[in-house]
């Protein structure tokens, strides 16, 4: 692409962020902008929605950044969570399980749930009507790109007409997918592997009664491996290995498909509704920030399917990135803190593709002696209890942390830079018990227990800081403050009261030896803080903002208004 020439005598749009496509990624960014009052525009190329089930399932942490978008009980209503998975051998005999229904994170959702792609896509689109600064056109495409000190001119066509106008944006990101316009605009290039094996991913539609295998399952046939699982609203998902010499042609056909899926449902009651080949690849992009243009999901990674987590982190990215970018746009950080973004989602993002690689490694064993090794292998060390749980309980899954970044210290040192649990607590004024991150806003946190001075410093002023005190299971509701302690434009930050109703979050500091965890928007931890050093969390927070230590004078907002809405 080379450089912008608006149409001539054409008024150029302004916004904050341009998104570039609208898949699962960018309408999740979208929402999350939209819900931190960041005027948009998503570009989306093609004008109907996609219609295919592609993407199929997300984590506990998906679930978590749906909820920061205000979408937790749409997109949550129309999953399923599975209770279990199996690796079965050629003749079906178990030998791994992973019990999903006993394995809990801590972050507040089921590790494992599956969902429909069109229904999803349709849940998120339907969440940007909720923001009159957020404009999605579709039947749009990026066709040119320049960008200055100041912000990013693209130039889009209408995809129908041909028609095209020029767009100024603050920031893009580009959520474009594999084949990303964006990459391509900014000369980005990808490194890693494509696998030659070609996989045939069928999914349809079955009634209960014609399903024959009900559990999720890897099937580990040295000939031909698989994957089958009961989906959301009466969907299957099957995936299956092409054998040498088998083609594209051949196994597409109506009868080929039959005798594949003849083992996990009924041929018959079994409505396809998706049948592609594809191959799966393990690349990244070699940067995914070019001055004002960002990558995400797709366009900057893409990983093996063995672990599921190819949308999840493309999620990620978006959890990661859209609060930075808030902060930039409203004064209330440098254009500096952007580059933590690379650096803290790389390095994860790189060690669940490899995770993914090893598990493709026992999943595809293609000869006879090597598949028996296996089975033997992995039966026997599970009679171990402390591997059978590594197992079951699905803990070779990389945590949710960040070596290096946006936390005190600039790197990870115990707990500070990774995923802070959500358990349930009891906020005053509101019915029954809910999910934490209902009562922490937007913005960061300072989370302690009742009791333990709330930082009253000059230090804290200005800072988008809401603080949350936790009081022990049992405490009365009644006897707590207002939710919101401080009144608008007393220059004082706001504070919460919660009950702790499980003993999760008192439990939590005691083990740390802290006062108080300061939080960051996206429920990372940013800081711990040990008694007296309450002043110095507020100097690092303030420094790693790049903003003065005495702050930027009047408050800025904590985004509880724009956060998930209690429900």
């Amino acid at each position: 692409m080379g450089s912008v020439q608006p149409p001539a005598h054409q008024e150029v749009q302004e916004v904050e962020v341009a998104v570039i496509g609208c898949g699962p990624v960018g309408a999740l960014t979208a929402n999350l902008l939209g819900a931190r009052g960041v005027t948009t525009l998503v570009v989306e190329r093609s004008a109907a929605p996609h219609g295919q089930p592609r993407a199929f399932s997300c984590d506990d942490e998906a679930l978590r950044i749906y909820q920061q978008a205000g979408l937790l009980d749409e997109v949550r209503d129309e999953m399923i969570a599975p209770p279990l998975v199996e690796y079965v051998n050629r003749a079906g005999r178990v030998f791994a399980r992973m019990k999903l229904s006993e394995t809990d994170f801590g972050y507040g959702h089921a590790p494992l749930r599956f969902f429909d792609q069109p229904r999803l896509e349709h849940t998120l689109r339907a969440g940007l009507d909720r923001f009159p600064h957020v404009q999605l056109a579709l039947g749009t495409e990026l066709v040119g790109l320049t960008q200055d000190e100041d912000g990013v001119t693209v130039l889009l066509s209408d995809v129908a007409t041909g028609q095209r106008r020029a767009v100024r944006a603050r920031y893009v990101l580009g959520c474009d997918g594999a084949r990303s316009a964006t990459r391509a605009a900014v000369r980005i290039p990808l490194s890693g592997a494509s696998y030659a094996e070609p996989w045939l991913a069928v999914s349809g539609d079955v009634p209960p009664d014609a399903v024959r295998v009900p559990d999720t399952t890897f099937v580990c046939d040295w000939r031909r491996p698989a994957f089958v699982s009961p989906g959301a609203a009466g969907s299957y998902r099957m995936e299956f290995m092409l054998r040498p010499g088998e083609t594209e042609d051949e196994v597409q056909r109506p009868e080929t498909i039959a005798a594949l899926v003849s083992p996990y449902v009924d041929p018959d009651r079994f409505a396809v509704t998706r049948a592609v080949v594809y191959t799966f690849h393990h690349l990244v992009a070699q940067r995914w920030r070019e001055g004002r243009v960002f990558l995400l999901g797709d366009a900057a990674h893409q990983m093996p399917p063995f672990m599921g987590q190819g949308l999840c982190s493309g999620l990620r990215d978006a959890a990661n990135l859209s609060w930075k970018l808030a902060l930039v746009l409203s004064g209330a950080a440098d254009d500096t803190v952007l580059d933590t973004y690379e650096t803290e989602r790389r390095p994860h993002t790189v060690e669940m593709a490899r995770t993914s690689v090893r598990l493709g490694h026992v999943f595809l064993a293609r000869n006879r002696i090597t598949a028996a090794l296996r089975d033997t292998a992995l039966r026997a060390v599970q009679t171990v209890p402390r591997v059978r749980r590594f197992v079951e309980r699905f803990e070779f899954k990389p945590e949710p942390a960040y070596r290096r970044g946006l936390m005190a210290g600039g790197r990870r040192d115990g707990v500070v830079g990774t995923m802070f649990p959500q358990p349930r607590v009891l906020v005053p004024g509101a019915p029954g018990e809910r999910l934490l991150d209902e009562a922490l806003g937007g913005g960061f946190v300072v989370l302690g227990r009742a009791g333990v001075d709330s930082p009253p410093g000059p230090l804290w002023q200005g800072l988008p800081v809401r603080f949350v005190a936790v009081h022990p299971p049992g405490t009365p509701l009644a006897g707590l403050p207002d939710p919101l302690a401080g009144q608008p434009g007393d220059g004082r930050p706001d504070r919460v009261d919660v009950v702790d109703a499980d003993g999760v979050l008192g439990g939590w500091l005691r083990r740390h030896g802290a006062d108080l965890v300061v939080l960051r928007p996206d429920r990372f931890v940013f800081a711990l803080v040990r008694p007296g050093g309450v002043e110095q969390a507020a100097r690092d927070l303030s420094a790693a903002l790049g903003v003065p230590p005495d702050g930027p004078g009047e408050p800025l907002p904590n985004g509880s208004e724009a956060a998930a809405p209690a429900r």
